[in-house]
């Protein structure tokens, strides 16, 4: 199904969500229609900062939002649905349209297979009706459902339509770009470099599979890393329960901007502990890049400032390459909670691999390499 007629049929003025790339056609179809539009299309932090940006649309307009997420942001919308949504509460009408990663039979990669496994029940747990979406999917079906569904709706009900993979097309594929010029697979490679001897914990994505490539590249073990493959938003919070319980190690957390911004309250957690064995490193290039490259809201803020008001003891930013060695070994000698924000370039190689070992092998590998196991 073309996407342009998806939306059409939903009928609805106001979509808010967090980037997928099950929905990569849906996602480019907003950015060229509205881009980033507070009257029509936003971006959030997380899947219930949607669920609240859509509440409020309809407290204020009577109207019906649409909220578009991963079937991993399923667990950041439990809360919300269950207490502000629901028609036992509030009865504030939402669609939701989910990316459904993980689909059981269907080849994914690991962080996805258990969340696949239970996205529709807990979708009937929640009390939503919802609609599978797939390649034979049109825009007649989608608004038969909407029908059937306009009681419940009215009544206060939510919805969701489950998107399978290739359920939509679209004839523009959005290039997203920034100024920037450091490279994140170099800046990764500098702090793996810096951080020799040291322990490491990586975020979901781009970043981790980076990490995991040069380690293979320069032929170095890689039991002293930790990839974070799924819970988006929570490598940081990983990263000082390490350093918090393994004081003689230095821990260096490779964060990314739409990571960082998905729990921010971490921030304020990692620095009223303030280990000084934890260097915080946000890879900053102001959009999800794994998921497609929409851009995310830190590129109008001031993520140094961010940390420093948090109580983080020493904050930088670095923009230039010849400069983020001399940064990387500065944070490497300091004996105080570090933050170091990376202004990087959107933008990785067309073959970059994925781990070779499953997460369980990850994980057992990380904790003989500290000894605790």
């Amino acid at each position: 199904m073309q996407v342009e007629s998806f939306v059409e049929a939903l009928g609805s003025e106001f979509f808010v969500g967090v980037p997928d790339s099950q929905l990569r056609q849906l996602c480019d179809y907003l950015y060229d229609e509205y881009g980033i539009d507070e009257r029509h299309h936003i971006i959030a932090a997380n899947e219930g900062n949607c669920v609240g940006i859509a509440a409020g649309y309809h407290l204020a307009t009577g109207k019906v939002p649409v909220v578009y997420m991963q079937n991993s942001g399923e667990g950041n919308i439990v809360n919300p649905v269950a207490s502000l949504l629901n028609e036992a509460v509030y009865a504030i009408p939402c669609i939701f349209v989910v990316g459904w990663r993980g689909e059981p039979g269907v080849h994914d990669e690991p962080q996805h297979a258990f969340q696949g496994r239970i996205t529709r029940e807990l979708l009937d747990l929640l009390d939503i009706d919802h609609m599978v979406v797939d390649s034979s999917t049109d825009a007649d079906d989608v608004r038969n459902a909407l029908d059937l569904w306009k009681e419940p709706l009215s009544s206060g009900k939510q919805v969701a339509f489950v998107v399978r993979k290739g359920a939509f097309e679209y004839g523009n594929k959005v290039n997203y770009s920034n100024d920037c010029t450091i490279v994140r697979e170099d800046a990764v490679g500098a702090i793996a470099k810096a951080a020799d001897g040291g322990l490491i914990v990586s975020t979901t994505g781009k970043i981790s599979r980076e990490l995991y490539e040069y380690r293979d590249r320069n032929g170095q073990a890689h039991g002293s890393d930790f990839l974070t493959v799924g819970s988006m938003g929570h490598c940081s919070s990983i990263a000082l329960g390490v350093a918090i319980n393994r004081p003689d190690r230095k821990v260096w957390c490779i964060d990314g901007d739409g990571s960082a911004l998905m729990h921010m309250g971490s921030l304020g957690v990692a620095a009223s502990v303030a280990p000084r064995n934890m260097v915080h490193v946000v890879i900053n290039n102001g959009s999800h890049e794994t998921v497609g490259g929409m851009p995310t809201v830190s590129r109008t803020m001031d993520l140094v400032k961010v940390a420093s008001a948090c109580g983080y003891p020493k904050a930088v930013s670095v923009s230039d390459r010849g400069e983020l060695d001399q940064v990387l070994e500065e944070a490497r000698g300091s004996d105080v909670l570090t933050f170091v924000e990376i202004r990087c370039a959107i933008g990785s190689r067309k073959d970059l691999g994925r781990p070779k070992t499953s997460a369980i092998e990850n994980k057992n590998s990380f904790m003989k390499t500290i000894g605790s196991m």
